[in-house]
Order: structure tokens, then sequence, then C-alpha cells
């Protein structure tokens, strides 16, 4: 299978637009990604085969859809990346360098070039927009979506019948979709299966058109078979459609010896004092009642596991309440926290005086993003970027 989809990749796919599909009336951007990790084939394939299908109903299709590229340099050799991990590089001060520098790297190269890529496509567009990201895991997984934590993206996402985890921009620096997420644009992502499995191909299909139905693209009367699609992620799934959030990161040095034991999949249950990997020939034990999150079972990657836990129903809907009449604007009441500057994007919590609150408790606002500073943590969050305005006439809002 694995040379079947990568001698694939490389004779069909060398330039960084997949596909363009100009619906007949105005409607939605939808920009998918695919192949930011060059050894994650499944998303370009799958909108290989689907753009090509959608050209014959443009008269059906409202708005414009694009297939992008990643990591073309990477993808034509199969690997995850030639320099260093594309999906890692996307923080503001990175790209504010990148002109300024003598030399790139390859996937610096990549990024800017997406960058341009897709500035040019938003130029003047006033439609709501809506970036996708593929990727697949080295273990096998459920079908599963990946957010960073915003109301946008949390309603949008749960549209979807697969389990959403929310979080993951307190763990990782600089993927893609948290600069996305920045601008204020709905940007999820979507592990469809393993690397190498057909069933990932077939999970990203059905993905691509349920984006689609629940974007507006297609209207319901023109899409019958959307109900097929829906059925397609959800038996894969297990009916597993809640949404959780990750606890715990364990991450790999560059010089690190890392290995899992065999068998273990995304969303399997691990109790405490489960040995699950070596790293540096010391066994690894569970700290956690949890469920275990894309094992690394691969030769590039920095992240060995995680551990995620399901957000009870109450507190979703108790953080949905409380940003919603944006009562974060109160925080600064309590002692040890104050805004850094004046447009209040950042909280500034005194470990020192604040040691009472928990980050449980920043969750409920969206506060998910830190950096320690000295006797200071820095919280940051997406709700007062989003573009709720953009967003706000769209049916699933």
């Amino acid at each position: 299978m694995e040379l079947s989809l990568a001698n694939k990749i490389k004779s069909e796919q060398k330039e960084r637009l997949i596909g363009k599909v100009e619906g007949a009336v105005p409607g939605p951007l939808i920009l998918f990604f695919a192949g930011i990790h060059g050894n994650e084939p499944a998303g370009v394939i799958a909108l290989q085969n689907t753009l090509k299908a959608l050209a014959s109903k443009k008269s059906q299709i409202r708005g414009n859809i694009y297939g992008i590229v990643g990591n073309l340099q990477a993808l034509q050799v199969g690997k995850r990346f030639l320099d260093e991990d594309l999906n890692r590089i996307w923080t503001s001060n990175r790209i504010n360098k990148l002109q300024q520098k003598e030399f790139l790297s390859a996937e610096e190269k990549e990024m800017m070039d997406l960058l341009n890529f897709v500035q040019v496509i938003l130029e003047g567009n006033k439609a709501p927009v809506y970036f996708i990201d593929f990727h697949t895991t080295s273990s096998k997984t459920y079908p599963f979506i990946t957010i960073n934590d915003a109301l946008i993206n949390r309603k949008f996402a749960m549209q979807f019948p697969v389990p959403v985890v929310l979080g993951i921009e307190e763990y990782l620096d600089g993927p893609m979709l948290s600069y996305i997420n920045q601008k204020g644009f709905v940007g999820i992502g979507f592990e469809s299966g393993q690397h190498q499995e057909a069933s990932a191909i077939k999970h990203a299909e059905a993905f691509i058109y349920l984006t689609l139905r629940f974007a507006g693209a297609i209207k319901k009367r023109h899409f019958p078979e959307w109900k097929q699609y829906f059925q397609v992620l959800d038996k894969s799934a297990a009916s597993l459609h809640k949404i959780f959030e990750i606890v715990y990161l364990h991450k790999i040095g560059d010089l690190d010896q890392f290995k899992m034991f065999p068998g273990f999949e995304s969303f399997q249950v691990i109790p405490i004092g489960k040995d699950f990997a070596y790293h540096d020939g010391v066994a690894i034990k569970s700290s956690f009642n949890g469920r275990i999150f894309m094992p690394l079972y691969q030769s590039q990657g920095s992240d060995g596991f995680f551990i995620i836990h399901r957000i009870p129903y109450f507190a979703l809907k108790l953080s949905s309440f409380l940003r919603k009449l944006k009562i974060d604007n109160l925080l600064p009441l309590l002692p040890g926290v104050s805004w850094e500057n004046k447009e209040k994007m950042v909280l500034k919590v005194n470990l020192k005086t604040a040691r009472f609150l928990t980050t449980p408790f920043f969750h409920l606002f969206g506060y998910r993003i830190r950096i320690l500073d000295g006797d200071y943590l820095k919280l940051s969050n997406r709700e007062r970027v989003a573009k709720k305005d953009m967003y706000r006439g769209e049916r699933w809002y």
C-alpha cells in the first residue's frame, strides 16, 4: 500500500494547487490543505479525487473551493519534512523575520510560498472562509478533528460525527491552524486515519463532501448522498462523537531515543501505572487515567504521545455562556491578574499571588495559550480575534 500511494503522488501532484472549483453563484471560500507533512498523502489523493468529480457539478456549487499542497518537496520524497517540521514554524515572530533572512530552510520556503498563495486567494474576499487541514497518524486511530478552542471552531466542528480534540495550541508551537485562528478564521484539522491505510483516503473524501454541505457550498437538495458520507465517518468513529481536551504531552528531544510499545491506538483507554513506551531506555508509565492520543510510531517527530480527557457537557455549556457574555472582562479584578496591554488580548497572571486559580478555570474563558515569563504566566485566547460577524449568518452558527 505504501509504495502505491507514494507512486500516485509522484506521478500526479507536482504543483501547489491540487485543484480549484468555482461555483456558479457566490458562497463560501473553502481552502483544503493536505500534505503539510510529506509522509501523509491520503488527503492529497482525496482532494485529487473529489475536486475532479466536483468539476462537472459547478452549476450546483456556491462559492469557491481550493485544494492546496502544504509541503510539496517533502511530499515528492515521502518524508514528514526535509529540514524541519512545516507544521511547527507558523509563529508570528518566525514569519515576520522571513524577509530579512539570507538563507531559508526548505520548510521556510514552503511556508513563504503558502503565505503568498493564500494571500492572493483571500484578497478582496468578503465571503465566509473555512480552512481545513488534512493529516494522518502513524498509529491506528478513529478519524477525528483537532481545533484551537474558539467557539466558531467548536460550532462548526461539532456538525461532524467524529471525536473533537481541543487545546492542542497549549502544547504545540507553530501549527499552521494556530496561525490561521490568530487571523480570526474558522480553521479545523482532520486526521483521517493511519498514514498508508486506504480507509484514510475514504474518510478524507467523506469529510470534504460534508464540509461542502455544512459550509453551504452545496445545497441539501443537490446533495442527497451527504447522509452516506455522514454514516461512513460515524461508523468509523464508533459513534464517539464527544469533545476531548489534551491534558499531557510527552516531548522528545532531538537526540532522545523513544519507542512506543506496539499495539497502542488513539483514544485507547489507559489506566494509571500502565507501561506503554521507552524513553532513553526507561519505561514510561501512565500517570493519568485517560486515553492515549496520537502515539508516535515513526522516526520523525518530537511528540511522543498525548493524554486526553473527555470534557463534561456542562463545562462546555458553561464556557460557551461565559464567553458570549465576555465575563473575562472581569478577570483583572482578581488578585494577581491584569491585562498585558490595552487591547485586552493577553492576560498576565502573577504565579505568586494567583496560585489559587487553576488552568481549567482559565479554559472556561478560552485562555489556553500559555507563555511563562518570570513570575508571570501570559495567557491568550482566540475569542477576541474570531471573525464572528463573518459567520453570523451561517446556518451552523
